[in-house]
């Protein structure tokens, strides 16, 4: 019978993430600020999603959520544990912070519901 080594790790995986440049909605101008990020897997991040609370915004990455460990969603300092994440929803002006660690490779594609085809998307690309 063989002998198998134990698994062994250095340092915590959901410490100091590295902070993605924020996502501002600018709903006047029907913009984003942000439309491309590269990831690599493993890593730990926070994205920050800022909205001006000129209109109800959902953003979404459901293919970025699935293929990630989602550690928490802050918003408004409370924070949210989620087993699973699909979209966020903007009903007024705020911040919503996702912190999460890719797992799979890929290009994930996020957006901004219903105003996608004005140019209000992006792609995650991870590596």
């Amino acid at each position: 019978m063989g002998m198998v080594a134990p698994a062994h790790g250095e340092g915590n995986l959901a410490s100091r993430p590295e902070r993605l440049p924020d996502t501002e909605i600018n709903g006047v101008d029907l913009t984003l600020s942000e439309h491309e990020y590269h990831l690599e897997t493993g890593k730990y991040y926070r994205w920050r999603i800022v909205s001006d609370g000129s209109d109800e915004f959902a953003v979404k990455a459901p293919e970025l959520f699935r293929n990630s460990w989602i550690d928490q969603v802050v918003i408004d300092d409370l924070e949210v544990k989620p087993m699973g994440l699909y979209s966020v929803e903007f009903d007024d002006e705020g911040t919503i912070d996702i912190w999460f660690v890719p797992i799979r490779p890929g290009r994930y594609e996020f957006w901004v519901d219903g105003y996608e085809d004005r140019g209000m998307s992006g792609d995650f690309i991870v590596d």
